[in-house]
């Protein structure tokens, strides 16, 4: 745990400054799924969703043009509240060492925003491509089950949508990173063989969207996730030691109550702890079996 940060600079100060043991890893939360990972030496953000948006709930941690310091900027598909151009371009300036992470049918979208070709992966799936080596971080692809545009609802991996020429559009992606594996779904729906894939790769700690998905928010646009079950069900089939639901809080239209995701986990499955974040506060996880 950590002190709250009283300003954005503070928040850039702490992360920056902060470096648990080897075993450890430090997590903060943006808010919907944005998140900062620090070990190793090295800072990586995902989904960082810091720019302005008249319908947020949450006020953005810090401004994207003053976040110096990061080495790494994933994004796990194209949404705006994941790979939000302001975000991305003003980190991207503000850390000039930065290299930006995402699925590659939307490396274009990343290269519009002024950021040379040379920052930017593409990436994959693991174990159809390796992982991708970056520093202390070691990356792994993960399919997500999503969509683009709604109504009406399509759930699929992305093949066939414009530009993607039959790869995957959407990603999760497990961090390696000091001796430890933090398993980010983006925005997704279970599918069969996803918690074998999560469970091969020995997960510590994974972040799962609980949001859900309805009719009414697909006839308004809204591309779902799973529900607060569905994340329970999944965490627990793959076995993950630690889970933390995300994804919940941003929009009015789009909310979920985390407590009833912990209520179901407390009654269904007494063995598989939680964690909820205090927004913008840091939690240092340590893996109890020590560094892998």
């Amino acid at each position: 745990m950590g002190a709250i940060p009283a300003t954005g600079a503070d928040l850039v100060r702490q992360i920056a400054s902060t470096n648990p043991a080897r075993g450890s890893l430090a997590l903060w939360w943006f808010g919907q799924a944005g998140f900062a990972l620090r070990g190793a030496g090295l800072t990586a953000l995902v989904d960082p969703f810091l720019g302005p948006h008249e319908a947020r709930l949450i006020s953005p941690a810090v401004d994207p043009r003053e976040f110096s310091g990061v080495d790494v900027i994933c994004c796990t598909h194209e949404h705006l509240d994941h790979l939000d151009g302001a975000t991305v371009a003003g980190v991207a300036s503000a850390s000039p060492a930065a290299r930006v992470v995402v699925p590659r049918p939307i490396v274009p979208l990343v290269t519009a925003l002024g950021i040379g070709p040379e920052r930017v992966i593409g990436a994959q799936p693991y174990p159809e491509e390796p992982p991708l080596e970056l520093g202390p971080l070691r990356l792994y692809g993960v399919p997500a089950r999503h969509g683009v545009t709604s109504p009406p609802a399509k759930y699929d991996f992305g093949f066939d949508e414009p530009g993607s020429n039959g790869l995957y559009r959407y990603l999760g992606f497990v961090f390696e990173l000091n001796g430890v594996r933090v398993f980010h779904a983006g925005d997704t729906l279970a599918y069969e063989g996803m918690a074998e894939r999560i469970k091969q790769l020995d997960v510590d700690l994974a972040l799962l969207p609980i949001n859900g998905r309805d009719f009414f928010r697909e006839s308004l646009g809204i591309v779902g996730n799973l529900s607060y079950r569905e994340a329970a069900e999944l965490a627990a089939a793959a076995e993950v030691p630690l889970v933390v639901p995300m994804h919940y809080d941003m929009f009015a239209i789009n909310r979920e109550r985390p407590g009833t995701f912990v209520d179901y986990l407390r009654d269904t499955y007494p063995f598989l702890n939680t964690y909820l974040f205090g927004r913008y506060g840091r939690f240092v996880y340590s893996r109890p079996e020590g560094p892998r």
